[in-house]
């Protein structure tokens, strides 16, 4: 998940509509947790997803109907490899040039895989809903479990509930670039200091999340071709920018060298030369920044302890490969430093004005059309992952009208809390009006949480959890403890890059407050973690009761599943 500096660019039937309240468990004997694995009517074993699901103390009310496909889309549409590239590769070019762009990525890469190895493990162990603050929470283990588990809640919830604002606006900058292209005059000119552009911008951002929200009310089994259209449209994007970008470049103004592409160097931010260019991994490392969609949407996926961790390697390695050869097309591709960053290219979404030198003005309408309606499926896949760990928080009671946003309705899937990531949203988006540095710094906030989760969690399993979760399907085994120090350095410094200032001298204008609205949000979560009850959300003993279902040993049932054996009992209670 990208953030850019804007002047650059159950068991239920479907008619019980199960709430938060009756989501959890009651305690069970392991006598009585054996006994949920046969149905009593018919005698068929019940399905070991919702076993498994039993004995970390949960029930299944969430529909669970999506496969590998949809696991390994949740998080590639999401990451939007080539909106991605399309819309960062400019904080690449200012920080460092060509030669940082190509040679980060690589490192960036090696890092990110690795990432998502470290959450792959711990996924396959612990596959529920709002999934993160669940990791945090075990691999603090349980002294320190119900702390983590609450500043996480807060990281994590702050970021995907921000990203979907964010990718409305970029959606929204692309539509209105059309404006430059055109050269069609707007009232007090194209620019976010004039209050009527800033006007335009938030009423169409305001429809595109319309939209965006919309297709999530649609049922699982048609949202599964929501996934597959995703996916199929990237490659498509992907392909034209292959073939018909490059066409189109070799008959205007010209490709790059392979030397300016493999060795020039660039400074565009103003930091010393070493600083200048590790900020070129804003944009390499920001590419693949979100692969925990995956997690979120476990208890609606089949094999959950298998697919889940699939779908996060999947997922990531595509975005990573794809988005490389991506990079190094555009680089090729691209005009000249001076004349990109000269006066001439002045559109929210320059890429715009890139589409119509190289291929006409005409053919630059066609992909922005393309690039918009990928940025609005990824915007509703954001959706569906915040929407999952909104439910998570809501179904523990937690939060102000727990019962309603924690209810499922008769296609089991948690509308109510895709409502309240429209009213969250929608009000994000309002502080465009005012101030557009105000939105700036709020939305770029989103991405610095969930890099800071992907390495705190490294640090709890290397410090507090080393030889937990061996019953995952990807345990990492004498390899752990060297990944582990790879997350939690990689991690590191792409954090401090987030909340670095990315244009020197520092002034005013170019303070970076994604650092201090962190602190403020961690603020909240600690003061969330003391005053609220232990009864209430995340008790010690729960999160001890299942850190040992995670850690049970998996052993083949007589129809090939593997399953873990009961030892433990199923889960602790809150009615």
């Amino acid at each position: 998940m990208l953030r850019w500096p804007e002047k650059i660019c159950s068991q239920h039937s479907p008619s019980s509509s199960p709430t938060a309240k009756n989501s959890r468990l009651p305690s069970m004997s392991p006598e009585a947790s054996n006994s949920v694995k046969t149905d009593s009517e018919n005698g068929s074993m019940v399905d070991q997803d919702e076993l498994q699901l039993a004995k970390l103390g949960y029930k299944q009310t969430l529909h669970r109907s999506w496969h590998l496909l949809e696991s390994f889309a949740a998080s590639f549409v999401a990451l939007n490899f080539i909106g991605g590239t399309r819309a960062g590769i400019f904080l690449g070019l200012l920080a460092g040039g060509p030669a940082a762009v190509w040679s980060s990525y690589i490192i960036a890469m090696i890092f990110m895989f690795i990432t998502a190895a470290v959450l792959a493990e711990i996924c396959s162990a612990l596959p529920i809903s709002g999934s993160i603050y669940i990791w945090a929470a075990e691999s603090a283990g349980t002294k320190y479990g119900r702390f983590f588990g609450f500043v996480v809640a807060w990281w994590s919830t702050t970021a995907w509930m921000t990203f979907a604002a964010g990718n409305c606006q970029t959606t929204a900058n692309y539509i209105v670039s059309q404006l430059v292209v055109w050269e069609i005059d707007f009232p007090g000119g194209v620019g976010f200091d004039n209050i009527k552009f800033r006007a335009l911008i938030w009423a169409i951002a305001e429809a595109i999340l319309c939209c965006a929200i919309a297709i999530n009310y649609i049922p699982p089994k048609w949202y599964s071709r929501v996934f597959r259209i995703s996916v199929a449209l990237y490659m498509v994007d992907f392909l034209l920018c292959v073939i018909w970008l490059p066409i189109g470049v070799s008959r205007t103004y010209g490709f790059r060298s392979a030397k300016d592409v493999f060795t020039m160097t660039y400074n565009g931010t103003g930091a010393p030369p070493a600083w200048n260019w590790i900020l070129s991994f804003l944009y390499c490392a920001g590419t693949m920044i979100g692969f925990d969609a995956s997690g979120h949407i476990a208890e609606e996926t089949k094999n959950a302890s298998v697919v889940a961790g699939r779908g996060i390697m999947t997922s990531v390695v595509a975005t990573g490969v794809l988005g490389f050869a991506t990079t190094l097309l555009f680089l090729f591709c691209t005009p000249d430093l001076d004349v990109l960053f000269g006066p001439g290219f002045f559109a929210p979404q320059p890429f715009v004005q890139i589409y119509a030198l190289a291929l006409g003005k005409g053919p630059s309408i066609f992909m922005t059309i393309i690039a918009v309606l990928g940025l609005i499926l990824s915007t509703s896949v954001a959706i569906v992952a915040a929407s999952r760990l909104i439910y998570a928080v809501a179904r523990d009671g937690v939060l102000p009208m727990s019962g309603w946003i924690g209810r499922v309705d008769s296609d089991r899937q948690p509308k109510n809390a895709v409502t309240v990531m429209f009213v969250f949203g929608a009000f994000i988006l309002c502080t465009i009006l005012p101030s557009q540095v105000a939105f700036t710094s709020l939305i770029s906030a989103g991405g610095i949480p969930t890099t800071a989760a992907y390495g705190l969690i490294a640090l709890l399993r290397l410090t507090m959890t080393p030889d937990d979760f061996k019953s995952s399907h990807f345990y990492l085994g004498k390899w752990r403890k060297p990944f582990y120090v790879s997350t939690i350095f990689f991690n590191g410094l792409v954090f401090a890059c987030q909340v670095s200032p990315f244009f020197f001298p520092v002034t005013a204008a170019s303070f970076n407050f994604a650092g201090v609205i962190l602190g403020a949000v961690t603020i909240f979560g600690v003061l969330s973690w003391y005053f609220i009850p232990e009864d209430k959300w995340l008790r010690n003993s729960l999160v001890e009761q299942t850190l040992r279902a995670a850690d049970e040993p998996i052993a083949t049932s007589s129809s090939g599943l593997r399953r873990r054996e009961s030892s433990t009992t199923a889960g602790a209670v809150k009615e």
